[in-house]
This record gives structure tokens, C-alpha cells and sequence, in this order.
């Protein structure tokens, strides 16, 4: 009777994962049924790991960096305080070159630290190459399209960027809503 029981339950679970899978508004196939009965199935168990709430969201002041425009930076994030859940940025030196808008190319080197584990995830500092894209274009994250927006060439912009305006769900090794932290440096503005 147990055992009948046991595979009862597990079909009730598989039906209510390919209901799930098929009432969802994603086009792809068996892999969404598999992570979909594997999120269903842990999903209690992250509700129960989310770190416990600071009572306050961090600002752009409680954010540590250090180093000089085209120095690679150093990035300290607070344990006393939450993510902020909106696009922070702050100007940590004024450039006196062009200022960046929309639809402008511009050459940026820049370092990324997650908020979750406060490691280092990628630096182009470290490529000694800048990266090239056209603001506004779609062509990188919601958070930085939005959040170097007057950027000043020369100027180095710390950028505290929401899961909603970076990955989201995630991507390119970030994790599923991290909230994401950078130093970025306005090598250059315009063409």
C-alpha cells in the first residue's frame, strides 16, 4: 500500500510539473519539464537559505572602492545592509572629456563584483582591452545602457545594477537574480 502510495504521489508531482511546463509562457521543451520539476522540488528548500534582511537597502556610499581612473579597482561590498532593488549609480570621478548619451559609442573598462558571494566575476582591466559598445542599443545589460547615460570620458561610474536591469533569471555564469556591482571608467566617449 506504501509503495502504490509513493508512485501515486510521484505521478501527482510529474503531472503538476508538466502542467506547470505547459501553462508557462516559455517556447522551450524537455528541458523547461526537467528544471521545472528540479525547481519545484527545491524550491523550499531556497526560500528557507535567503539571507535574512538588514532592515535597509545600501546606498552607493556604503559600497567601498578604491583605485584611480584606469587603475583596476577594488570593490567592497557591505554585510549590514540589503541590495538595493533600483539602478544605483555614483560618479567616484568626474571625467572632463564628453559626456556620454544615448546612441554614442563608447570604449569602457570596467570590474564586476556579485553581491551574493562578493567575488570578482570579470574585470576587462584585467584583459588590459576596454570594451566597446553603442549606448542605448541594446547591445549589454537594461543597467548599463541606463546607468552610463552622462558618463564624462575620463570619469569612472559605480553602477549597482538589480536582477531586473542585469540577468535576471541568469546568464553568462551569473547567478539567478544577482544583483550586480561595477566600477566602470569612460575610456572613451564618442567616435
Amino acid at each position: 500500500m506504501h509503495t502504490l502510495a509513493r508512485i501515486l504521489g510521484a505521478t501527482a508531482v510529474t503531472a503538476a510539473a508538466v502542467a506547470l511546463t505547459a501553462c508557462s509562457s516559455s517556447s522551450t521543451s524537455s528541458s523547461s519539464a526537467s528544471s521545472t520539476s528540479a525547481a519545484a522540488s527545491t524550491a523550499p528548500q531556497a526560500q528557507s537559505a535567503a539571507p535574512a534582511s538588514h532592515g535597509r537597502e545600501c546606498t552607493a556610499d556604503d559600497v567601498k572602492t578604491t583605485g584611480g581612473f584606469g587603475q583596476a579597482p577594488t570593490i567592497t561590498i557591505p554585510d549590514d545592509c540589503d541590495p538595493p532593488t533600483h539602478l544605483v549609480t555614483k560618479d567616484l570621478i568626474t571625467g572632463t572629456g564628453p559626456a556620454a548619451k544615448t546612441g554614442d559609442q563608447v570604449s569602457m573598462n570596467y570590474t564586476l563584483v556579485t553581491w551574493s558571494d562578493k567575488k570578482k566575476l570579470d574585470s576587462s582591466f584585467d584583459r588590459h582591452e576596454p570594451f566597446p559598445l553603442q549606448l542605448g542599443a541594446g547591445q549589454v545589460i537594461p543597467g548599463w545602457d541606463q546607468g552610463l547615460v552622462g558618463i564624462q570620458q575620463g570619469g569612472r561610474r559605480l553602477l549597482i545594477i538589480p536582477p531586473n536591469l542585469g540577468y535576471g533569471e541568469g546568464g553568462n555564469g551569473i547567478k539567478p537574480n544577482e544583483t550586480l556591482v561595477f566600477v566602470t571608467d569612460a575610456v572613451k566617449v564618442g567616435s
